[in-house]
C-alpha cells in the first residue's frame, strides 16, 4: 500500500540519521514484549514502534507525515474533539459519519450505537485518504465488534485507505468484551497505525507518554515528522511507563484496575437508574452518556452568552453544572453541524475519579428529580 508520504525524496535520508528521537531502546523492547502476543507478530523495535510525547501528538505525527491539502479523512461520531484541529490544521478535510444510536426509554449498551455501511461507503471519494477508528470509544464507551471491524477492513482495502486505529482505551474494557485489535485483521497490518497512551493505560495522562506501532512503511515518515514536532519525548517517564509495562501483568495492574473502574461505573449507573433517566451502557471506556432530553429550566434562566445557539446539551449542561454542581461534557461538541441534533441528547459523565467524589456526585444528582419532565 502506498498512499503517500509528504517527505517524499528526502524522507530515507532524514528517517534514517533521526532514529535517536523514536523513543529508548529500553522502552521500545519494553513495548515490543507486551504487544508482540497482542498483534500476533515478532514487533521490530527499529522499524515498527515509536514513542510519542503523548498519543496526540503521535496522532498529529502520522497527519503531518501523510495528509496533503485536500485530502478527506473518514471520521465517525461523536469523535475525539483533537481529532478535527488535527486533521484540518495539516490540509485534511474532515468527512463525518455518524454512529446511529437506538433510541429508547431505558438504558441501552454502546454496542447499540451503530455503523450504517452504506452511509459510510458513500462517504469515500477519490480524494478520501485516511480513515479514523477509535475503539474502545470515546464518548460513547463502545468496543467495535469483529464483524463491524471486518467490514471497516474490506472497505479499506477496497478504496487503499491507511487507517489510524486508536487504542488508547485498551485496558479498560468490560463484561467480557472482545478488544479487536484492527492491524490484526486479515491484510491490515500494512495499512494501520495503532496508537497507544500510557497515560490511559496507568491514569497518568499528564505524563505525554504514547506509542505508534505499525508497519515501516507508516512509523518512518511518521517518524521524520515526530522529530520535527517535538525532536523526541521525556526519557525518564518513558523510563516509568516501560516499568510499568514491564511489571503490570505480574501485578495483575490491568485486571484490578478494570474492577475499580467498573465499581466506579457502577455507582453512576445506579444513580441514574434511581432518576429513571436512560444512558449509554458503556463497554468500554470511562465514560457515560446520559439521555438529558427530559432536563428541564425555568423560561428565563439567566444562561451566558457563551451557550446561546449552541445545542441544547450545552444548556443542560450548564444547568445542571450550576444548579446540581456536577460538571459534565456536551456532546454536540463532538459533531458536525449537520449532525448536532444526534449529540444534544446527551452529556457525557466521567467516573474517572475517587470513589467518594463520584458517591458525593451521585447524592447531588439526586437534586435533578425536581427537573425532569416526566410523561
Amino acid at each position: 500500500m502506498d498512499k503517500g508520504c509528504r517527505y517524499r525524496g528526502s524522507r530515507d535520508r532524514c528517517c534514517q540519521s533521526l532514529f535517536t528521537s523514536k523513543g529508548k531502546t529500553s522502552s521500545r523492547q519494553a513495548l515490543k514484549n507486551y504487544y508482540t502476543p497482542h498483534f500476533g507478530r515478532d514487533l521490530d523495535i527499529e522499524k515498527e514502534i515509536l514513542i510519542t510525547s503523548g498519543a496526540n501528538e503521535g496522532q498529529y505525527s502520522v497527519f503531518v507525515a501523510f495528509l496533503e491539502q485536500g485530502d478527506e479523512v473518514i471520521m465517525f461520531e461523536p469523535f475525539f474533539d483533537q481529532y478535527l484541529p488535527s486533521v484540518t490544521f495539516n490540509g485534511g478535510k474532515p468527512v463525518y459519519v455518524p454512529l446511529h444510536p437506538k433510541l429508547s426509554a431505558d438504558k441501552i449498551s454502546s454496542d447499540d450505537w451503530k455503523i450504517d455501511f452504506d452511509e459510510l461507503r458513500r462517504a469515500i471519494t477519490p480524494r478520501s485518504k485516511m480513515i479514523i477508528i477509535n475503539t474502545p470509544h470515546n464518548p460513547v464507551g463502545k468496543v467495535f465488534t469483529r464483524k463491524e471491524l471486518e467490514s471497516i477492513a474490506a472497505l479499506a482495502e477496497e478504496f487503499n485507505l491507511l487507517v489510524m486505529c486508536d487504542e488508547v482505551y485498551e485496558t479498560l474494557v468490560y463484561d467480557k468484551k472482545e478488544h479487536v485489535r484492527f492491524a490484526t485483521l486479515p491484510g491490515m497490518w500494512d495499512r494501520t497505525v495503532t496508537v497507544g497512551s500510557a497515560g490511559k493505560m496507568f491514569a497518568a495522562t499528564g505524563w505525554r507518554v504514547g506509542w505508534l506501532i505499525g508497519p515501516e512503511s507508516i512509523i518512518k515518515p511518521t517518524l521524520a515528522a515526530t522529530t520535527r514536532i517535538v525532536f523526541c519525548s521525556n526519557s525518564p517517564l518513558q523510563e516509568a511507563a516501560a516499568a510499568g509495562i514491564e511489571e503490570a501483568n505480574d501485578r495483575k495492574f490491568f485486571v484490578n484496575q478494570l474492577s475499580e473502574y467498573q465499581e466506579r461505573r457502577d455507582i453512576l449507573t445506579a444513580c441514574f437508574d434511581k432518576l429513571g433517566l436512560s444512558y449509554t451502557h458503556p463497554e468500554g471506556t470511562y465514560f457515560i452518556l446520559l439521555d438529558i432530553s427530559t432536563v428541564t429550566w425555568p423560561d428565563n434562566y439567566p444562561f451566558p452568552e457563551s451557550v446561546e445557539g449552541r445545542g441544547r446539551d450545552f444548556k443542560a449542561c450548564w444547568f445542571i453544572a450550576m444548579e446540581i454542581g456536577v460538571s459534565s461534557i456536551p456532546v454536540s461538541e463532538f459533531y458536525c453541524e449537520e449532525h448536532v441534533s444526534i449529540g444534544e441528547r446527551y452529556a457525557r459523565f466521567a467516573f474517572c475519579k475517587d470513589v467518594d467524589t463520584l458517591k458525593h456526585a451521585a447524592q447531588r444528582l439526586a437534586g435533578l428529580s425536581k427537573h425532569l419532565a416526566r410523561s
